[in-house]
């Protein structure tokens, strides 16, 4: 490997050329699979971690924020955590390792990196793209789901990844086949007060005709690093609805990466940002509308505490021949606090002239009409704002439908809430 002079590097990029020149050796794959770790782990040395100078990381400068990178620790015991859906049959990442149980259509992701299968699906998404490199340089697990065509599952699949303090870096390959009908939970969980740096890409196949349900729950500790990535494809008459939750982390990067390649396709984006402390929760979403009639939908609901800092980058790309597109979104936020910040960056590029498409953006605090309205009836100022806070959020999550998934993550927002307000 051709690395560069440590002083040329800031501390948590030396940390990570000397984790992966200490653990190479150690990482599964094939030849295929090791040669792509070394173009993403060269290209990574080659950029270094991405300043506000890069347009996609103009609210999160990842160099000077991300100032140490946590060691590389063994494995420690972990229990898993019980399924949020009672009856849904559980995958486990348990700090970083498999463990897939007795789970219909789900492997290892480490055996298709030692067979070469993975090797492919390595390759960064974009030229800006450090989370996928950080993830394919040292991943050495995953969860690997197949929803068979036309199978329709009555109970959500649920991949808990579970860690320590350290780093952990995980890969969720998924496939809803032709006609199929499945929810499947992602849920990021820490168990330690210590600090982990965790990466995650998913990658999410949506097949013709199938409809699909996929909830990112995010609930890092309060001194965790969390770089994760949804990149997803969507064939013809797909339905996708997706729900991203963030309720946790220090430094959190999410991205969503999203291709509507198919006519017909339904996408539906709803995201919650709970922030609170010191974080810097950053959500950055970049839509294709790539083919004609296509539609779409993404409203994203914050609060934000303390000295929280939030940050919302949309950007929906309507390509020369995706006629009839309808695509529309939202980012809505409560400041609850005089310390905290968010900053809203919806965007549109429009390539095709037969189109409906807009954005919007707000910020603002609890209605004084709505806080009185509630006190004129006897309840307490601060009961008062935290019903309104929740009834802010809840609106988002009842759109699920499903009685079960939505009673469950109101509980964990109304616990969040209720802790931080």
């Amino acid at each position: 490997m051709n690395i560069q002079a440590t002083n040329r590097l800031t501390p948590a990029e030396t940390a990570l050329v000397d984790a992966y020149t200490a653990k190479f050796s150690e990482l599964p794959g094939d030849g295929a699979v090791v040669a792509a770790r070394d173009v993403l782990f060269d290209d990574l040395k080659t950029g270094g971690l991405p300043t506000r100078r890069i347009e996609a990381w103009h609210y999160t400068d990842l160099k000077s924020l991300l100032r140490t990178v946590p060691e590389d620790r063994p494995a420690p015991v972990i229990e898993k955590a019980a399924s949020i859906i009672a009856g849904s049959p559980v995958a486990y990442m348990l700090h970083g390792t498999a463990d897939i149980g007795k789970v219909d259509g789900v492997s290892r992701f480490a055996d298709s990196l030692l067979d070469g299968s993975a090797a492919a699906g390595l390759a960064e998404a974009s030229k800006d793209d450090t989370i996928g490199r950080i993830n394919g340089s040292f991943v050495r697990d995953g969860l690997v789901v197949e929803i068979p065509a036309d199978a329709e599952l009555d109970k959500p699949i649920e991949l808990q990844a579970i860690h320590g303090a350290g780093q952990v870096h995980s890969r969720f390959p998924v496939r809803f086949g032709k006609g199929s009908k499945a929810t499947v939970i992602e849920r990021h969980l820490s168990v330690t007060p210590d600090a982990a740096l965790v990466s995650s890409v998913s990658d999410i196949v949506v097949e013709d005709g199938a409809e699909a349900t996929w909830i990112l729950l995010q609930q890092q500790g309060a001194a965790d690093i969390h770089l994760g990535q949804l990149r997803i494809k969507l064939g013809a008459e797909a339905k996708l609805r997706l729900f991203v939750i963030n309720a946790g982390g220090k430094l959190v990067r999410q991205e969503l990466r999203i291709d509507v390649e198919g006519e017909g396709t339904d996408l539906i984006v709803r995201g919650v940002n709970l922030l609170g402390g010191e974080t810097h929760t950053d959500v950055t979403m970049v839509l294709g509308h790539n083919v004609p009639n296509t539609t779409s939908t993404e409203v994203f609901r914050n609060v934000v505490f303390d000295r929280a800092k939030g940050i919302f980058q949309g950007m929906i790309r309507v390509a020369p021949d995706a006629q009839k597109t309808d695509a529309k979104m939202a980012c809505n936020t409560l400041l609850m606090s005089d310390d905290g910040e968010f900053s809203a960056k919806p965007e549109l590029e429009i390539f095709a002239d037969d189109v409906q498409c807009g954005h919007g953006a707000t910020v603002a605090d609890i209605s004084d009409n709505h806080l009185y309205y509630l006190m004129a009836r006897g309840v307490p100022r601060a009961t008062a704002r935290a019903m309104l806070v929740n009834a802010f959020v809840a609106e988002i999550v009842e759109e699920l439908e499903e009685e079960n998934l939505v009673e469950a993550l109101e509980t964990i927002i109304s616990g969040w809430l209720e802790h931080h307000a």
